[in-house]
């Protein structure tokens, strides 16, 4: 059997499965005509998302969309939206770009977003009132056949770690998924085309909008200001080019369904670092209050950043990971060396030009004269931190962390400490990087 399709097998939701999510989805669009039409409020109810438009795998959320007219003032389509998501949901508000209730509807997953119904995205009112545009495009673009042929780029997608335009993964969104497909007709001819793909690209769906920069640029066909891929991280892009061009030469079930990575052994973690020769310290912070989405984003930024600290003090990363669990958020890396000399070389100005304010600063140094090498003033001086450990006491603070991430709470383990008490999923994906079709 094809792979392709035994892999369709194994995705498409069956018949029972498609009844009973189409039951539910009709019980809860009935639930909220009821509530806005007891309450006298002008609004629409929709369905938007994979699920409205056949594109989902067997275990689909519900995005609900309640339209309101464009002439209700922002405050009240917020506090009327969110208060009707309360009462039906009883469910949690999220605060990103714009308010939303998240919550459970008969044991499915339910998102019940306030938007403004328009008639066209020239001029939009709030941040997701692209959304119902992009459900009436996919759905008249896509046969039955193109939505499994989204069904297997998502699970491909999956599979290799790309999915999803969240801040943890920095990849494809769904519907980023269903307009290459769209572009390109097929999974195979979508993977085709991104073999030769390279930071920069350019993808015009329906034409081109004005000039944009990306790791990749997709133009949304409902509203050409707007680069569909944008939260794709440039890393991201290059795992997927990757995987197309491996996929294509050997095509694996591996890349829908990865093997499970199984966790190394503290002996055979504390033996890497030995061959490697490295040095690993981790930073770990309380996990604050705030949505997961925003908690990652300052994830990365604290890796970012402090990653530059360490190599602005000569400890020199290798790599970095992080991770973030109910309680607890850690930023690991594996570094050079953790204790360096007490001295280094530090670079003057070049002989020929005025370089008595250097001169007169290191004459006397107890390290030595300045002298002149390559044309240019050198001296021996004493490094400000021989130890990782005290430079990221000192430092961290300062470095541009996550807003949300307190010093106060932070622990900071060091080689030994990371080995004994850190999570060991997380050594390992720092120490043996691999590929996740190729575990």
């Amino acid at each position: 059997m094809d792979l392709e399709q035994s892999v369709l097998k194994r995705i498409v939701p069956t018949p029972e499965q498609v009844s009973s999510i189409q039951g539910k989805a009709d019980r809860l669009k009935g639930m909220v005509e009821e509530y806005v039409r007891a309450r006298g409020i002008d609004v629409e109810a929709r369905f938007a998302g994979s699920f409205s438009k056949n594109t989902y795998l067997s275990d689909p959320d519900l995005d609900m969309f309640l339209m309101f007219p464009p002439e209700i003032d922002p405050e009240d389509l917020k506090r009327i939206g969110l208060q009707a998501g309360e009462d039906i949901l009883h469910g949690e508000r999220m605060f990103s770009d714009h308010p939303y209730t998240r919550g459970k509807f008969e044991g499915v997953d339910v998102d019940m977003v306030p938007c403004y119904r328009l008639d066209s995205t020239e001029h939009l009112k709030s941040a997701v009132d692209r959304t119902p545009f992009h459900t009436a495009f996919i759905r008249s673009h896509l046969t039955d056949e193109g939505c499994d042929q989204v069904r297997l780029l998502k699970k491909f997608m999956k599979g290799i770690g790309a999915y999803g335009a969240e801040q943890d993964s920095r990849g494809f969104s769904g519907y980023l998924c269903e307009l290459l497909v769209v572009r390109y007709g097929s999974f195979r001819k979508v993977l085709e085309a991104a073999a030769k793909w390279k930071e920069g690209t350019v993808v015009e769906i329906e034409g081109r909008g004005p000039s944009m920069t990306g790791a990749l640029v997709v133009y949304d066909p409902v509203d050409s200001r707007r680069n569909v891929a944008s939260a794709v991280h440039v890393d991201t892009l290059s795992l997927f080019i990757a995987a197309s061009r491996s996929y294509l030469e050997e095509p694996r079930e591996e890349f829908f369904f990865p093997r499970p990575r199984t966790p190394l052994s503290a002996e055979k973690l504390s033996k890497m670092t030995e061959s490697h020769g490295s040095r690993l310290v981790t930073l770990v912070f309380e996990r604050p209050e705030g949505i997961e989405d925003n908690l990652q984003s300052q994830l990365w930024k604290t890796q970012y950043a402090v990653r530059k600290k360490l190599d602005e003090f000569s400890f020199n990363v290798l790599r970095a990971v992080h991770g973030m669990s109910d309680t607890e958020m850690a930023v690991m890396f594996e570094l050079e060396d953790d204790r360096l000399s007490k001295t280094r070389r530090h670079r003057g100005p070049p002989v020929w030009v005025k370089a008595e304010p250097f001169l007169d600063k290191w004459k006397g140094s107890p390290y030595g004269e300045p002298f002149i090498e390559d044309g240019a003033w050198v001296v021996i001086a004493e490094r400000p931190y021989e130890s990782a450990m005290d430079m990221l006491g000192r430092e961290v603070a300062i470095s541009g962390i996550g807003k949300d991430l307190d010093t106060g709470t932070m622990r900071i383990l060091d080689h030994d400490m990371t080995l004994a008490s850190a999570d060991p999923a997380l050594i390992g994906e720092l120490l043996d990087p691999r590929l996740p079709w190729e575990r």
